[in-house]
């Protein structure tokens, strides 16, 4: 890493992105709609949110994903029409092709879900080549977290930061390496954070973003890992906690200095 990183200039890749109907799906159970009858209005707006979210995060966003959020202003602008100028130009739902491609791939997403299953059961039980242990990979590997999960509870602070952007504190000097710091000094003195709990939403937008992109580094590192559980309110909860090596890694810095 080199010292004049910003979340201008670094870049974060993400394993799990799968595409934008994975991204569609999961705005779907999100907000609890039912598949034969989308909203597009709204989930219109929320794709376009978290794409330009991704974007501000430097995420690589793939072409697809623009060509699916031309694809939804366009199903949109039709719905706009009068009910009249619908059948004469189509004479079907503008949103039948989407679901029946949603459909599609929650399928083929549910067939794979087995198939990892039956791998993960497998090695387990005969364990896994060294060989095949790391390949280096520049990549953040969230295991089982789903990203866009990751993405929608971003967004609630960055929203929760925004109503409080009169208190801002100017986060603009700073660096992720700084926060890297800040984040390892900080989970050298407890074990677990909410995810909510890492940010301080006074910094406002870009003190959320730089403190989100500290904490990708360090999953990334093995230093810290991601867990998604049920929490009391029957939502899915992020728990961030640390690992023995951030411990380690701490303590011998603490050691050399």
């Amino acid at each position: 890493m080199e010292d004049d990183l910003s979340s201008d200039a670094y870049q974060v890749k993400v394993q799990g992105f799968e595409g934008p109907l994975e991204l569609l799906l999961h705005l779907i159970k999100e907000n609890r709609i039912n598949i034969y009858d989308i909203p597009i209005a709204p989930i219109t707006q929320q794709y376009l949110s978290c794409l330009d979210l991704m974007q501000s995060l430097n995420l690589s966003v793939a072409g697809e994903f623009l060509v699916m959020a031309a694809s939804l202003l366009l199903i949109k602008s039709r719905m706009l029409l009068p009910q009249e100028a619908q059948e004469e130009e189509e004479g079907e739902d503008p949103r039948r092709d989407l679901v029946r491609r949603l459909l599609e791939y929650q399928r083929f997403r549910d067939a794979a879900d087995q198939l990892e299953a039956r791998e993960s059961l497998w090695r387990e039980v005969f364990g896994r080549p060294e060989s095949e242990a790391g390949d280096g990979s520049q990549e953040v590997d969230l295991a089982d977290l789903n990203p866009f999960d990751l993405l929608s509870a971003l967004q609630k602070v960055l929203e929760r930061a925004q109503k409080l952007v009169h208190l801002q504190i100017s986060t603009e000097t700073l660096t992720v390496k700084e926060k890297i710091r800040e984040l390892m000094e900080r989970f050298s003195l407890v074990e677990s954070l909410q995810f909510e709990e890492l940010f301080d939403p006074e910094e406002g937008r870009h003190g959320v973003i730089l403190t989100f992109l500290a904490l990708l580094e360090i999953v990334r590192l093995g230093l810290l890992r991601l867990f998604q559980a049920e929490g009391s309110d029957g939502t899915d909860a992020i728990r961030i906690i640390r690992t023995e090596n951030l411990a380690t890694t701490v303590g011998g810095e603490n050691g050399g200095e």
